[in-house]
């Protein structure tokens, strides 16, 4: 069976990054996902699709992925750039001969 750990960004809906440290571990698809033609939802035979499972660290997810013996694909987050900056920087004179170089 095939898994994939990542880490998830943090939804639009969150100010903060709180739900966003955890490891998931979710089920690679064996099937494809269909709209249903009678009420037009998305859905799928493979019922595994559903689960996830959250790891505090990357080390707990891959050791209970090869405990299981299953086969797994970690997906590297992207790290957060944070540029300092100061308020008085928005009212800073910079001369006109070098804004433009």
């Amino acid at each position: 069976m095939e898994v994939k750990i990542y880490r998830p960004s943090k939804s639009a809906m969150q100010s903060g990054r709180a739900k966003a440290q955890d490891w998931v571990l979710e089920y690679e698809l064996k099937s494809a996902r269909t709209p249903e033609s009678l009420m037009g939802w998305t859905s799928s035979s493979d019922t595994l699709n559903q689960v996830k499972l959250k790891f505090p660290t990357l080390e707990k997810a891959s050791a209970f992925a090869e405990g299981k013996g299953w086969g797994y694909t970690v997906l590297q987050s992207h790290e957060r750039k944070i540029v300092p900056k100061n308020y008085v920087d928005n009212f800073k004179y910079i001369p006109p001969e070098e804004a433009s170089a």
